[in-house]
């Protein structure tokens, strides 16, 4: 049985390290799985990535970063996804990911002209995403965690909407077979965004936003989360 591959391309917030660890535990946690199933790269730090065949799946993670940046090692890692195309390697891209593989693949990101989006919100799926191999399961609208200040802003070609809400239009993107990306956060739970919000509390606050709504309005989300699992099985599926 070969890894799953872990693409980390930052450190989580300090409170929310202190309270429940860093992005590779909680997408671990998510997928049910144990540790010794994955294996975990830190592309910010400038660590290098394995060979497509060594690898059954990839998860990209969630960053400080800004994709409009284009580190280098943020670069690195996006000429990588472009050659894993061809793999057809289970691949999910969460919050930076996300971006990352429109990026890749020649769409465009950007700083959204609305501001951050933090907090508990409603996604819904769109029509067709009952049919697709990932989100099929996940009803119509769920609940998700979100952080997040940049946004993909022009898909690549080819690339499929499965889910929006009236602050994101790609909250959910299929962009290739077997290769998906959410803007939300699945691998968060309340604990978690709690600890986002209170670890950037004054910073919300100087852009308007009303920090105790915010945190009121925190619940967990289960269907979001649902999809680490299901991810996790696709990928152990198409090993058979």
């Amino acid at each position: 049985m070969k890894p799953i591959l872990i693409i980390k391309t930052g450190h989580t917030v300090q409170k929310a390290f202190e309270r429940a660890g860093d992005f590779e535990k909680w997408i671990i946690d998510g997928m049910q799985a144990k540790a010794a199933e994955f294996t975990v790269v830190s592309v910010y730090q400038d660590e290098k990535l394995p060979a497509h065949d060594a690898i059954a799946g990839v998860v990209i993670t969630g960053s400080p970063a800004m994709v409009t940046d284009q580190l280098d090692w943020s670069e690195y890692t996006a000429d990588w996804l472009r050659h894993a195309l061809v793999t057809r390697l289970p691949m999910l891209g969460i919050c930076y990911g996300h971006q990352l593989l429109a990026h890749a693949f020649g769409g465009q990101v950007d700083y959204h002209p609305q501001g951050r989006e933090i907090g508990t919100v409603e996604v819904n799926l769109l029509d067709g995403s009952e049919q697709d191999p990932l989100f099929s399961r996940m009803g119509r609208r769920f609940s998700a965690h979100v952080s997040h200040m940049q946004s993909v802003t022009r898909l690549p070609a080819g690339a499929k909407v499965l889910g929006s809400n009236d602050f994101e239009a790609y909250h959910a993107v299929q962009f290739a077979e077997n290769i998906w990306g959410c803007q939300f956060h699945p691998e968060f739970n309340a604990l978690v965004m709690r600890a986002y919000i209170e670890e950037r509390q004054e910073t919300l606050r100087e852009e308007g936003l009303d920090v105790e709504k915010i945190l009121a309005g925190i619940q967990e989300t289960p269907g979001a989360s649902s999809l680490m699992l299901e991810f996790y099985r696709m990928i152990r599926a198409q090993e058979v």
